[in-house]
């Protein structure tokens, strides 16, 4: 039957088309379920991507408008930006990359089922839109349909003033002002950029502290970044109110003090996380196991009805958590895969996911914060390296932050690397490896860290961990 595969994937995000990859490489007819008209989900085309486009692009703002400093001849007129050409370049690599997608599948022979895929019980899968038709699975179903932004009580996204990061990257002109409600990735990301294309930015944090996930000296050190930049943060604050008008947003809020405080501006970004997309999908009918909306799944990501896999952003289980991060799905993807197709099955170690934070200055993180590992009955320790103290950060003109290694006293195991500052997306790398190889502080002390180098602060970092920093 052409209808019949071993494998049918619903979603086509990071987790989804990786699984879809895995699968055939292993021998498995697989079929993909995606009812957008490109591939990739939502990290393609509406977050990871074109939201880190942007900010390549305040990136290279912040260069320009140092002219003078770096030596540039572009004369006396102000550094501005032209959104159109932002967005033309944006768009391109969006598409460059979904194309890409596409060519993988034909390479793997993966069927590309266009419409909206439901759980039809005893391994089919029901196309409702689209192409419609019942598709057979006779070794598994992954359900891989990920997440999308939600909101809190209160307010309602209007998608013109109130709106949620769908939205936020599309914005054809820069707004003079712009509240984000939120300071996960999305929102300290889009306030990095807003702010530096000339919008006046405030952020409103309900939590004490602002990208509440990361270790508390982060947050202290991205804050005092922003303040510096002129982005105004609000920790300990609830919204309570936002009414949207033609051309701008009134909001209420109540500080940490129990004072009422009002603002207005031309939108309200709406960043307080993502929920699962499952309408529709017929999961409860399928025997699946929910939890808010989430499908609950075991560390093997069986959701107790036989034949059904689920991954990524849509999935949740007992503690440590499962992060949305879209290199997570694809892990879950790939390791999946393999255990569909009989090979081993390696459980992944949610203590050794990295976390990436694209704002300015970035954040990288992986592994345990001092007080989780303390929690956790750790004889903590620490040692740190400010980036400022390094030539490559000076020669970048970029010195803020820090690389902050957590580590058991006891053996000397590293526990957690965070760091914030230039080029942290990237060195974090090297911070998840050696979590992944169980290393020892003394072991990074014998890594010869190339010079001049920003990946220099994590070598010293470990040398301040044993009180012998060499540059500090």
């Amino acid at each position: 039957m052409s209808n019949e595969y071993d494998v049918v994937v619903i979603g086509s995000g990071t987790g989804g088309y990786v699984a879809a990859i895995r699968a055939a490489q292993l021998g498995l007819r697989t079929a993909v379920v995606e009812r957008a008209p490109v591939l990739g989900g939502t990290c393609l085309n509406w977050g990871c991507i074109p939201t880190k486009a942007l900010l390549e692009h305040a990136h290279a703002l912040k260069v320009a408008q140092d002219w003078k400093e770096w030596g540039l001849t572009i004369g006396q007129a102000a550094v501005g930006i032209d959104m159109n050409q932002v967005h033309a370049r944006k768009d391109k690599i969006v598409k460059g990359l979904t194309g890409g997608i596409e060519m993988l599948f034909k390479k793997n022979k993966i069927d590309w089922i266009k419409g909206s895929g439901r759980l039809a019980g005893k391994g089919k899968v029901e196309v409702t839109e689209g192409q419609k038709q019942t598709l057979v699975a006779k070794k598994e179903i992954i359900v891989a349909t990920g997440s999308t932004p939600r909101s809190v009580p209160g307010i309602d996204i209007d998608r013109k003033r109130i709106i949620t990061s769908d939205e936020a990257i599309h914005l054809k002109e820069i707004p003079k002002s712009i509240v984000i409600l939120g300071s996960g990735a999305v929102g300290v990301e889009f306030g990095s950029i807003f702010r530096r294309f000339g919008s006046e930015v405030t952020i409103i944090e309900l939590l004490p502290r602002i990208v509440p996930v990361e270790d508390e000296a982060v947050s202290a050190e991205l804050e005092k970044a922003f303040k510096k930049q002129g982005i105004k943060v609000l920790t300990g604050t609830k919204v309570t109110s936002a009414r949207a008008s033609n051309n701008a947003v009134d909001i209420e809020a109540q500080t940490a003090d129990g004072t009422s405080t009002k603002f207005n501006a031309e939108y309200l970004l709406v960043a307080t996380g993502r929920g699962p997309v499952t309408a529709g999908l017929g999961a409860e009918e399928a025997g699946l196991q929910m939890d808010r909306g989430y499908i609950r799944v075991d560390r093997d990501f069986k959701t107790g009805v036989a034949g059904i896999s689920a991954i990524g952003d849509v999935i949740t289980f007992d503690q440590p958590g499962h992060p949305q991060l879209a290199h997570l799905s694809s892990a879950e993807g790939i390791v999946l895969a393999e255990r569909i197709a009989g090979k081993e099955f390696r459980p992944i170690n949610y203590d050794q996911v990295p976390g990436c934070t694209y704002c300015d200055p970035e954040i990288g993180s992986v592994g345990l914060t001092e007080k989780q590992a303390q929690e956790r009955g750790y004889e903590v320790k620490t040692g740190a390296f400010k980036f400022g103290i390094l030539a490559r950060a000076r020669i970048a003109g970029e010195t803020e932050g820090f690389v902050k290694i957590v580590f058991d006293r006891k053996y000397d195991e590293v526990l957690g690397i965070h760091m914030i500052g230039p080029r942290s997306t990237e060195l974090v790398a090297e911070a998840t490896l050696a979590l992944r190889l169980e290393c020892t502080v003394e072991e990074l002390v014998r890594t010869i860290h190339a010079h001049p180098t920003m990946s220099e602060a994590v070598g010293e970092a470990s040398h301040a961990a044993h009180g012998a920093a060499i540059h500090a």
